[in-house]
């Protein structure tokens, strides 16, 4: 009796926390999107940097939401889990909204230094005046992509579903019997390849900018001049360098998983549970405080808040 106990008080600091850290990413990502719609309505239109940051805060708040409802009931109501379609359903929305979470941000910092590095290669010219364009199209690619690898999820977890199922006398109900094993390593080789090649877009995005300011810092030092396009590559970098950190906590996170999913090392699985939720929040609000209009507008939300 005291060790069910023991079990059922940990779930339940484990769902206290993981709800703190959810509801606060939402919260986060919500004032992101409901600043840059009210922004949209004003000027009827939004630039490229815009319309990145309003798709992954929709996609960060998406994906919170839906990792949330499945810690609740992967950890209260576990037998939920296994109502027909549910499981997957909350695995694939889940997987879509995540995988776009990665790409959009990446595409965020392939904007940054399309945007602001400086070369004089033909090709990235060409890059850098089709540069909304382009955005328009990565973002719509990562869009897709994310649908693939969510309807992939979808299939992987069903068939496990359905080779270890045992129907109840209405056959509503799956029997929670599903190894981890079964659908574990094609999952995570789909999260890591998304986690892997965004990761790689922030490190080349890092490496051109530093480049292009490093070439740019030795111009001005031998024409003797000083310019603006120092503290814009500086800005920039700091942006990357943020998602640079970020991403890497998450795949050593991913990496984790991996080692010791399949050990049963639940306090281990739980504290990278607690950072993946983290990660979103966090890094939507590196994006907000590096931005002085929504700085200023939160920075105002939160001492109306604290004043009543």
């Amino acid at each position: 009796y005291s060790q069910q106990f023991n079990v059922t008080s940990f779930n339940a600091t484990a769902v206290a926390i993981i709800t703190l850290e959810a509801f606060a990413g939402m919260w986060i990502n919500a004032f992101l999107v409901c600043v840059l719609c009210i922004a949209w309505v004003k000027k009827k239109a939004l630039n490229s940097n815009e319309k990145i940051l309003l798709l992954l805060g929709c996609s960060r708040f998406c994906s919170l939401c839906f990792s949330w409802i499945y810690s609740f009931l992967s950890k209260i109501y576990p037998y939920c889990l296994y109502t027909h379609h549910i499981l997957q359903l909350l695995q694939c929305s889940y997987s879509f909204f995540n995988c776009s979470n990665f790409w959009v941000s990446a595409c965020l910092c392939v904007f940054y230094c399309i945007k602001i590095a400086n070369f004089r290669n033909s090709f990235f010219i060409y890059l850098k005046v089709k540069i909304d364009r382009i955005v328009l199209l990565l973002l719509l690619a990562s869009l897709i992509f994310s649908l693939v690898i969510g309807i992939l999820v979808y299939i992987i977890i069903d068939k496990a579903v359905c080779k270890n199922h045992n129907f109840t006398c209405q056959g509503r109900f799956w029997q929670a019997t599903i190894r981890a094993e079964e659908h574990f390593y094609p999952i995570h080789f789909l999260t890591g390849f998304v986690c892997t090649t965004s990761f790689v877009a922030v490190i080349f995005s890092a490496v051109f900018l530093l480049f292009s300011l490093w070439r740019h810092k030795c111009k001005m030092q031998t024409n003797s001049m000083n310019s603006l396009s120092v503290d814009a590559h500086i800005k920039a970098i700091k942006s990357i360098l943020s998602f640079f950190i970020m991403y890497s906590i998450n795949f050593i996170s991913l990496l984790l998983t991996l080692i010791y999913s399949t050990k049963h090392q639940n306090r281990v699985m739980l504290l990278i549970n607690f950072i993946q939720h983290a990660f979103p929040g966090v890094h939507t609000l590196i994006l907000i405080f590096s931005n002085p209009k929504m700085k200023t507008t939160l920075l105002r939300i939160l001492s109306c808040v604290k004043c009543k």
